[in-house]
């Protein structure tokens, strides 16, 4: 392994071949967990690819139709060898994203009355969201709670008969913990499927699924590599697929289909999953993006990215307001173990009022910095990390009417309570300039004289946030 100055020039070079349109636009990029950025030789490998090909729909027998077929095929096989899953134990299904991937396992898994759902309060939405299937069939729902630093207690997988699923995130998309994948195999051990959100994991983690073992992974490429969006996929044990019953079908997903017996019979292989055409031009850039990863290596990515989070972690904890209070609050880890390359933070000012996440993430677009605002569909984590009593957060939710929401309705209904975060992500393209020039903007930034008089006075504790000039700018 090389070390971090090492790591720190030889990222630097990747930068300068791949992403130099950051460094041209003026851009520190800092939102990795919601999107990759796509290095421009695959863009450009793509592009030559197309040009050069004749490809049709792979539901078809003719030339360019098996063209696409065998594309598709080596996809599947590239995505397996990346992930380091046996060809004959596993299959790939392709999706739009990681969200469709969870869909799929949610409306087929074989719910009934007794069935139970566990998952950790830290989730995305997109997993979230099975509860709705689970429920209405019968099932009971389960939340994991979090402690102080977002980290999850150990789920109690009680024994169940009838047909249970547990699923949780390898790693936090709100504060990038990553939580243990033993519990993997104490989850299967109690006799529940898995379903293992990798999403926010894989750009910057090796994934072994010999050493790891669900039953079902759900990724975004985009995440991974930048490009193409549009396409994901569900990881899955073939005989986990063959336990999920699709409550419909569609085009290329049976072997046959009547109108007039209102019969079908579903395929047996991945495709069985994969509704429609699927968009095998885009499939076809996989195999070029994973190979990327590989020639630069998932440990070095992984070990480049963990240094540039302790260098922030590190200037967070150092930050202080003019009056000697600290800058910043982080939720979740403030240390480098067991926690990805995903910060979330607020600023807070010389009183110890958190300062809007909206005005800052503005603020700091404004000078080419690209952080992220929000909750970042996770709001498990949110909840947790924020504090705020569910009740009477779901009283100010209800009481906005529908197609008015925004986050400032809602802390002014809270009294000014932080509803959002910051998020500060790495990836392949980061280099440490990028987290100087975060450091140097939130050292930077100060709220306007007069916010205390204004709350004294019974006002907004808010106020605009300003930015010396020579902050940030390159």
């Amino acid at each position: 392994m090389s070390t971090s100055a090492e790591r720190g020039r030889r990222f630097d070079d990747l930068r300068r071949r791949e992403f130099t349109r950051l460094d041209e636009a003026g851009i520190a990029y800092l939102d990795y967990t919601g999107s990759g950025v796509y290095p421009e030789s695959l863009v450009r490998a793509h592009s030559d690819r197309l040009c050069r090909s004749v490809l049709g729909n792979p539901h078809s027998e003719n030339g360019p139709s098996a063209d696409a077929t065998e594309i598709m095929d080596r996809a599947r096989t590239e995505v397996l060898d990346f992930f380091d899953a046996d060809r004959e134990t596993w299959t790939v299904c392709f999706t739009a994203n990681a969200s469709a991937a969870a869909k799929l396992v949610g409306e087929a898994f074989p719910f009934e009355d007794g069935s139970r759902f566990v998952l950790l309060t830290d989730n995305h939405n997109s997993v979230n969201g099975v509860r709705e299937f689970a429920i209405g069939r019968g099932a009971s729902v389960d939340y994991t709670p979090l402690d102080e630093e977002l980290r999850a207690a150990s789920p109690r997988f009680s024994r169940r008969e009838a047909p249970s699923l547990f699923a949780f995130p390898a790693q936090s998309n709100f504060s990038g913990v990553q939580h243990p994948l033993t519990l993997v195999d104490e989850a299967r051990e109690a006799g529940y499927s898995v379903l293992l959100d990798a999403a926010a994991y894989v750009p910057t983690n090796r994934l072994s699924l010999r050493e790891v073992k669900p039953d079902f992974v759900c990724v975004s490429f985009y995440k991974m590599f930048g490009f193409p969006t549009g396409v994901g996929a569900l990881i899955a044990k073939r005989d986990a697929l063959a336990t999920l019953d699709r409550p419909w079908f569609a085009g290329g997903t049976v072997e046959w289909a009547t109108v007039e017996t209102e019969r079908r019979r579903l395929l047996t292989t991945a495709e069985a999953f994969e509704d429609g055409t699927p968009n095998f031009l885009d499939i076809a850039a996989i195999p070029g993006g994973l190979d990327l990863l590989r020639g630069v290596g998932m440990d070095e990515i992984h070990e480049h990215v963990s240094d540039l989070t302790v260098r922030l972690l590190e200037s967070f904890a150092a930050a202080e307001t003019a009056l000697g209070r600290p800058l910043v609050r982080v939720y979740g880890p403030r240390g480098s173990d067991r926690r990805g390359a995903t910060v979330a933070f607020n600023l807070l000012d010389e009183v110890g009022r958190t300062l809007p996440y909206e005005e800052v993430e503005r603020a700091a677009s404004e000078i080419g910095i690209a952080i992220r605002g929000g909750c970042f569909c996770n709001p498990g984590a949110s909840e947790s990390a924020f504090g705020v009593d569910a009740g009477r957060a779901l009283r100010c939710l209800e009481s906005v009417p529908r197609g008015e929401f925004h986050p400032r309705k809602l802390g002014e209904c809270l009294d000014g309570a932080p509803v959002g975060a910051l998020r500060a992500s790495f990836g392949i393209g980061s280099v440490h300039s990028d987290v100087d020039r975060l450091v140097d903007f939130i050292a930077g930034t100060s709220s306007t004289a007069g916010a205390p008089e204004r709350a004294a006075a019974g006002g907004e504790p808010r106020g605009d946030l300003h930015v010396r000039p020579s902050v940030g700018v390159q």
